[in-house]
């Protein structure tokens, strides 16, 4: 570029640039009969002259400011610092010189203004807690943000979106979009890890140059954003349960109160005896009415945070010996008796403590309740590797009448009981496993059931253990059994209850 401004073929071309114009506009009065051909010529020959007499006098300059300018451009587009200015000779050259600077740094500065514009669009992008994509017109992504990334993975750039999203409803709006339609909003959900609804935004880009759409590295067509409504869906869920089953279940204590409030009114309103055994009668029934609500109502609460997994670690030692505390005087009243294995070195969990301590009590009241008097309510602790990853393992088995293979599937429904008149009789309000198997399905764990029939039932919950600990941990023990055994079961996604 530098030897540019020294050659004199250079200087001739823009002298032929400068004299362009001029010869132009003669021969446009030749043509056109205006001027003869002699004057023409000779009016040629003094444009030229003057052409090449101002280069000679201004051309040094004026190149050497262009080239100049070339140079920063490279510089700029290298990331590099831009070469010195040149110095012109000539006033005009330096007023050149001078309004060139000017042009530079105003672009400069449009540059910048534009640079900072698209890191703030795309960092406020990336830090979107809803997944967004840019699809082009073939609905390949060509960008995802971060959260996109995390729930799509990495490879999902560069791909179809039928590679990342299977769902025939979404794929259709996207493609309806690409084909020129306007937007469309669709409701779809994904079953696994855990059942989560999205709300899917397809858009076209209204203002998408027909130019870029010719690159194919720039021919975005849609965005694609998700929304995850999945709380909005479980709130609504949890209203319309809560009315049916609260309706359901508290008939009948509301009736039995009633009905001897009435009585104690009319027939029993001087009776001492029938006062007191039926005032006893609506104490009890008043406290059923009272477990049931607390549990409707910590069951909406375990529902409503499902999909959002827990990420505190929690030690299974401390929450089983705070379990095994609080029930000792439970089981001992049957003749009962708590004991629990914990296999040395056994990791912590990730989870909610809080949580963890309901699903064990669960467990724990459930094996007291229906156990034999004077047995013994066993709680074995170890870790259980599995395909998925090591895993700890916590089994609650009692000794009683076991549970026939084809209630067990049914379990965790909601209100589910398989001796209806025993479970009221003994206290529940059948959402004991219920509880248990939200709570598992929001630690991403799950629960097995073996029984037989005379001999009692084991529970066996699987929570995943702290990625930083596993290594450090035993091989498993014997005791608990393995989940993957062809056993009758059932897993926490799909459901559990109190018996």
């Amino acid at each position: 570029m530098r030897r540019f401004e020294l050659t004199i073929g250079r200087l001739a071309g823009i002298t032929a640039l400068f004299a362009l114009p001029g010869c132009l506009a003669v021969g446009a009065l030749v043509v056109g009969g205006l001027l003869p051909l002699v004057p023409a010529l000779l009016a040629a020959a003094a444009v030229i002259a003057g052409a090449a007499l101002g280069v000679m006098v201004f051309g040094r300059d004026t190149v050497r400011v262009l080239v100049a300018l070339a140079d920063t451009a490279d510089a700029d587009q290298r990331g590099e610092p831009p070469p010195p200015p040149p110095i012109p000779s000539t006033e005009l050259g330096r007023a050149f010189a001078s309004e060139i600077g000017r042009l530079r740094s105003t672009w400069q500065s449009r540059a910048r203004r534009l640079r900072n514009e698209l890191w703030m669009r795309s960092s406020i992008s990336e830090s979107l807690d809803d997944p967004l994509l840019v699809l082009d017109d073939r609905r390949i992504v060509r960008w995802a943000n971060r959260t996109a990334i995390g729930l799509f993975g990495e490879r999902s750039v560069g791909r179809d979106l039928a590679g990342s999203l299977r769902h025939p409803d979404v794929l259709a709006a996207v493609d309806e979009v690409l084909a020129g339609g306007g937007g469309r909003v669709i409701e779809f959900t994904e079953p696994v890890p855990v059942e989560r609804v999205f709300e899917a935004r397809v858009k076209p880009f209204a203002d998408r140059p027909e130019a870029a759409a010719a690159d194919e590295a720039a021919a975005s067509a849609a965005l694609l954003g998700l929304h995850d409504i999945t709380a909005n869906k479980r709130i609504q869920q949890m209203r319309a349960d809560f009315v049916a089953n609260a309706s359901h279940e508290l008939r009948t204590p509301l009736s039995t109160l009633i009905g001897f409030v009435e009585t104690l009114r009319g027939p029993a309103r001087g009776d001492v005896d029938a006062q007191d055994r039926f005032l006893a009668i609506m104490e009890e029934q008043a406290g059923r009415m009272q477990r049931l609500i607390a549990d409707l109502l910590s069951l909406s609460r375990i529902e409503q945070d499902e999909h959002s997994p827990p990420t505190g670690r929690v030690d299974v030692v401390t929450v089983l010996r705070q379990v095994v505390d609080l029930l000792e005087l439970r089981a001992a009243d049957r003749g009962m008796t708590l004991t629990a294995r914990v296999a040395d070195g056994l990791p912590a969990v990730v989870g909610d403590e809080d949580q963890l301590i309901q699903v064990f009590q669960n467990l724990v009241i459930n094996a007291v309740k229906y156990g034999r008097a004077n047995t013994e309510v066993s709680i074995d602790a170890r870790l259980a590797p599995v395909e998925a990853g090591p895993v700890v393992a916590i089994a609650v088995r009692d000794r009683g009448d076991g549970i026939e293979r084809s209630h067990i599937p049914r379990l965790t429904e909601r209100f589910y009981r398989v001796d209806p008149a025993r479970s009221r009789a003994l206290g529940g309000t059948g959402l004991g496993l219920a509880i248990v198997k939200h709570i598992l399905s929001r630690h991403r764990g799950r629960l097995t059931v073996e029984s037989v029939v005379g001999q009692g039932s084991t529970f066996t919950a699987f929570l995943p253990a702290a990625p930083s600990e596993v290594e450090a941990a035993p091989a498993a023990g014997d005791g608990i059994p393995d989940a993957s055994q062809p056993s009758p079961s059932v897993d926490a996604a799909a459901g559990h209850e109190e018996r």
